[in-house]
């Protein structure tokens, strides 16, 4: 029963992401909304209905949280890229532990 919610949820929150991306100009957008916004909805919603709503919290706190350390590991890379000329194996495996540190500190300083 539980994988076939999964695959309900998660099918229909793809697919309206899709008609969303497809929906706006440029066309670059529709990458953003493929992937990883409904797979974190899907996630979210199966928190929800599987360990209640304090769960699902944490779980979106967690998420936000990722999302930042993301964006700064991604802003660092391209400058290392862009700015600095190295290569592409060269600055991701360095900005790896930029993407950590970032992590950690906010789980440290905003969740104790």
């Amino acid at each position: 029963m539980e994988y076939a919610f999964r695959f309900l949820v998660g099918g229909a929150v793809v697919s309206a992401f899709a008609v969303l991306g497809d929906m706006l100009r440029p066309k670059s957008f529709a990458g953003l909304f493929g992937a990883a916004p409904s797979i974190a909805l899907a996630t979210l919603a199966l928190a929800f209905w599987k360990e209640g709503a304090g769960y699902a919290a944490i779980e979106g706190r967690s998420m936000a949280l990722g999302a930042v350390a993301l964006a700064t590991y991604s802003f660092a890379v391209c400058q290392l890229l862009m700015r600095w000329r190295w290569s592409a194996l060269a600055a991701t495996l360095t900005c790896v532990v930029v993407w950590f540190g970032v992590a950690f500190a906010l789980k440290l300083a905003l969740l104790g």
